[in-house]
């Protein structure tokens, strides 16, 4: 299963999510890859400082920022149970070969006033894709959100009949996650992170309830 998240909008949480998913898919015996889309190169900085750490191999991470997605991920995705594509912002052409590749495509979004939770371009490109490949699906899934706070309430129930629909689960706004980063670690692997790993197992076992 190819997992793409991917929104148009930047700060969304995109790599901690693409992580943290394929962490929690490979602890629970999945062979797991993290595929870089964005030419930051985020997820394979994460990589590189796990290993300076000398902290296990979890899941492969490999960066692949390229508009050939669509034509050299799914040669690559055979060995794998579960591949998590961390799409890059702002960059038209290799989202749009994310999408055509992908199982499933997520858009984490940050719970907002304003309708404005997935870019008009980020609808599109799917729109787009969907001529193509009308089986495709998509999730919303609300991500970095403050607890007990009055905006994700409203946030979750102005999304509650958005196409694509919302996720049940949620996640965070934790420091755990941040903390986690700078270390290459994540935050099943430290004793504060107790409960952003609870939400990531649940958004984990939604995708996998979804899974082809």
């Amino acid at each position: 299963m190819i997992v793409a998240l991917i929104n148009q909008k930047g700060g969304v949480g995109k790599t901690t999510l693409a992580l943290h998913l394929a962490g929690e898919w490979a602890g629970k015996g999945k062979r797991a890859l993290v595929v870089d889309a964005d030419p930051q190169g985020s997820a394979l900085d994460w990589s590189e400082q796990r290993a300076r750490e000398g902290l296990p191999r979890l899941f492969g991470v490999v960066g692949l920022a390229r508009d050939v997605l669509h034509r050299e991920l799914p040669e690559i995705a055979r060995g794998y149970d579960r591949v998590v594509i961390d799409g890059p912002p702002r960059v038209a052409a290799i989202a749009r070969s994310a999408l055509l590749c992908a199982d499933l495509i997520v858009i984490p979004a940050t719970p907002s006033p304003f309708d404005g939770w997935a870019s008009a371009e980020m609808l599109r490109l799917l729109d787009e894709a969907r001529v193509f490949r009308p089986e495709l699906r998509a999730r919303m899934l609300l991500n970095r959100c403050a607890a007990r706070t009055v905006i994700a309430r409203e946030t979750a129930e102005a999304l509650a009949d958005h196409d694509p629909p919302l996720l049940a689960s949620r996640v965070g706004q934790r420091i755990a996650f941040a903390d986690t980063a700078r270390s290459g670690r994540l935050v099943s692997e430290t004793p504060a992170g107790s409960i952003a790993a609870g939400e990531i197992a649940a958004v984990a076992a939604e995708i996998d309830e979804l899974a082809p």
